[in-house]
């Protein structure tokens, strides 16, 4: 519910206030969303991404994603799409992300976007929604979607965070997969301090999952970058160590992962096997210039 065009330059040394120049850049088409979506296309997993598009880019948009093999559904919004920009600097090896917010959409964007939400309910097996969605939707929105999915008997995964995520909780999903910052910021904001979690003697982070997952009957799978991936398993938060790999692009790892999941999930794995799919498919997409893919 709030698509990007992400641009994606390379430079060998990236140098603040001055001019950088660099012949490696790509455009392509993206948000938490769509990298999902083409993760799960590039898995062989037939799947939809249903949106909200308007403005000048809008065909752009749609072509980079047809190049890409992907099924998208869109209603009208009236409103441009924003652009996003990696900055990837190899002397360093940072990766700076620069996000423009989205332009918030007319209320008619939201009845649009819920009957086509139940036009196309019927034909799926999994739900998922990642991300956050543009300004101009309401609170309601979110939980309508895992209300309605739920009631018909479809799988959830939420890749979200915020009162999008505690609103849409009492409907069970099957899955709950934000990263751990996103997951602090949620239910123990005094963890988070800028951009990182704070240490957290007490376990407060391991009693909320604890919690949340008896009290909601769903697994809670939190990324955090390179460090093991903690789950809930038998009412107790496990680690999954990996082996990092060397990155080019981070942008778009944490959606690979939950393509991963959800297409181990699908295919009856264990939770361990699916996990350990979603590693693989976030390491894959770390080693490549592009966002939200494995090859």
């Amino acid at each position: 519910m709030n698509p990007t065009l992400q641009k994606t330059l390379r430079f060998s040394d990236l140098i603040m206030d001055k001019v950088n120049r660099t012949n490696r850049y790509r455009l392509d088409a993206s948000g938490k969303g769509i990298n999902t979506t083409r993760v799960l296309t590039q898995l062989g997993k037939p799947c939809r991404h249903l949106t909200q598009l308007g403005g000048m880019f809008r065909p752009m948009f749609l072509r980079l994603c047809e190049k890409d093999g992907l099924s998208v559904s869109w209603v009208e919004s009236d409103r441009n799409l924003r652009f996003c920009h990696t900055l990837i600097n190899d002397a360093d090896k940072s990766v700076t992300e620069l996000v423009e917010e989205s332009e918030p959409v007319p209320p008619e964007t939201e009845s649009r976007l819920r009957e086509a939400f139940e036009r196309l309910l019927p034909d799926c097996r999994w739900l998922i929604i990642s991300g956050t969605k543009a300004p101009g939707f309401s609170d309601e929105l979110v939980p309508f979607f895992v209300k309605t999915a739920k009631a018909k008997g479809k799988q959830i995964i939420l890749d979200l965070r915020g009162e999008d995520l505690k609103n849409s909780l009492i409907y069970e999903p099957e899955v709950i997969k934000p990263n751990l910052l996103e997951f602090a910021g949620t239910f123990a904001p005094e963890l988070v301090q800028g951009n990182q979690v704070m240490p957290d003697p007490e376990g407060l982070i391991e009693k909320i999952c604890a919690d949340l997952a008896e009290r909601y009957g769903c697994q809670i799978i939190l990324t955090d970058g390179a460090k093991p991936v903690r789950f809930t398993e038998e009412g107790t938060i496990r680690l999954y160590p990996f082996a990092p790999v060397p990155p080019v692009n981070t942008t778009g790892s944490g959606d690979a992962f939950t393509a991963g999941l959800a297409a181990g999930l699908d295919d009856s794995k264990p939770l361990r096997d699916a996990i350990a799919q979603g590693i693989h498919c976030g390491a894959l997409n770390a080693g490549l210039l592009k966002v939200g893919v494995i090859r």
